[in-house]
């Protein structure tokens, strides 16, 4: 950030040094701060987690030296949020691995949805009013971008667990705190649901609060996946007796797509339905045209004849966003769009910017830096190939070549996809690797 160019040695080990001093690191902490943010010589940096966040922050135009105080939700938009949020059914697990040594250790627990806005906040009432007085509220937007560096919205961009300590805050207000947040995930696709965190005032906290939060948020992850196995198995008892009954190809899904039984065709783990499903004809990427009827909790689908690959489809690789990112396909038969996973997002545009192909081992030299690592790729990838079917070829893998593809990037290429570290990636950003 010196206008001098590089010039410092390492970044602060604020986990060792807090463990011995907290006092001591958070007054180097706010050295290192003050003299980054000035542009002045240092000797030492601040952590690469929170020197990259700092980079979005004031490229987003946040004042460190001024409080942002967005909007609150109003009763009625948060009640609506967290009706719709499946964070509300890991509540007790975040409450029971969190809450009892938070309340003793004058920490609380925040929860807040994808946007970073904060849907539940529970913990020991003195640490409350001291959060209301930072405006981190119920409903309050704590996105990185939003209110700089924090415990909430850096994990939500990087979608790994975060503890930003006192002066890792960008703003100043804020480095009387320390955060300690997580991503939550959708484990049935990677999909980010929100972030669990734990914040308290600066000397309340302790460096080995990053494992404890990240080990619940994981402990949340794996209730929601048995809670999707079981309603899946509700289902299928409604589906075999009526696919019995049923000539060719058909399935029954849940509402959001992932199947229960199928008849007459293979079984895929999940069928792409629309935004807003509605019965009647229609046509998905999967299968063609087909048939979509109600049942409990879910659909069936009908399929009607083979789908034939489509010539001459358009597909837009939308990487815009910061923290969501989709793929957009239009061809003969219709049009449908698709979120993606960072990690899909991540392999998308890697095959993009190869038109001549990769192999799996080059992919996984790519994103995992191991190129033995193909096992996992190949796996990713035929996750991606049950939404893009014949629109990918393999060996190597590529977009088909009567598929035109555009890629839309951000504005500033610093912000693509945050959360990569994949060479490509950086060498896209503008960043040489290993920078």
């Amino acid at each position: 950030m010196s206008a001098g160019g590089p010039v410092a040695k390492a970044p602060v080990d604020v986990t060792r040094l807090a463990a011995v001093d907290a006092a001591r690191a958070a007054r180097l902490l706010d050295e290192v701060r003050a003299a980054t943010l000035a542009g002045r010589r240092t000797r030492l940096t601040p952590r690469p987690v929170i020197g990259q966040s700092w980079e979005r922050v004031r490229r987003s135009g946040v004042d460190p030296e001024h409080d942002v105080r967005a909007g609150l939700l109003t009763r009625e938009e948060l009640e609506r949020r967290r009706a719709a949020s499946p964070l509300r059914h890991v509540l007790p697990v975040l409450r029971e691995g969190l809450l009892s040594v938070a309340d003793v250790a004058h920490h609380i627990m925040v929860v807040a949805d994808a946007d970073g806005r904060v849907l539940w906040r529970e913990g020991h009432p003195s640490v409350l009013r001291r959060a209301d007085g930072l405006g981190f509220e119920l409903g309050a937007d704590w996105r990185e971008d939003v209110v700089g560096t924090n415990g909430v919205g850096t994990p939500a961009v990087v979608r790994r667990p975060v503890q930003v300590f006192a002066a890792e805050h960008f703003v100043r207000s804020h480095t009387t705190w320390t955060c300690t947040g997580a991503p939550v995930t959708d484990p049935r696709d990677g999909r980010l649901l929100g972030v669990v965190d734990v914040s308290g005032p600066l000397r309340t906290m302790h460096p080995a609060t990053l494992a404890w939060v990240d080990s619940v948020a994981k402990l949340a992850e794996a209730r929601l996946r048995e809670l999707h196995l079981a309603s899946l198995e509700r289902l299928r008892a409604v589906a075999a007796p009526m696919l019995a009954r049923l000539e060719g190809r058909a399935a029954v899904v849940d509402r959001d797509g992932w199947t229960a039984a199928v008849a007459g065709m293979p079984y895929a783990p999940r069928i792409a339905l629309p935004k807003s499903p509605s019965p009647g004809p229609g046509w998905l990427p999967a299968l063609g045209v087909c048939t979509l009827e109600p049942v409990a909790d879910g659909w069936l689908v009908r399929a009607g004849a083979e789908p034939d690959p489509d010539d001459g489809a358009r597909i837009v690789l939308d990487l815009t966003g910061p923290r969501r990112w989709t793929v957009a396909v239009t061809g003969s038969a219709g049009s449908w769009t698709h979120g993606l996973s960072p990690r899909h997002a991540e392999l998308l545009y890697l095959l993009a910017a190869a038109p001549a192909g990769r192999t799996a081992a080059e992919l996984a030299g790519e994103v995992f830096g191991d190129p033995a690592r193909t096992v996992t790729v190949r796996a990713e990838m035929s996750r991606i190939r049950r939404y893009l079917g014949a629109f990918l070829d393999h060996r190597p893998y590529r977009f088909g070549a009567d598929t035109e593809v555009r890629v839309l990037l951000p504005d500033d290429p610093r912000d693509l996809l945050p959360h990569s570290t994949a060479p490509t990636v950086l060498r896209g950003r503008g960043t040489p690797p290993g920078a």
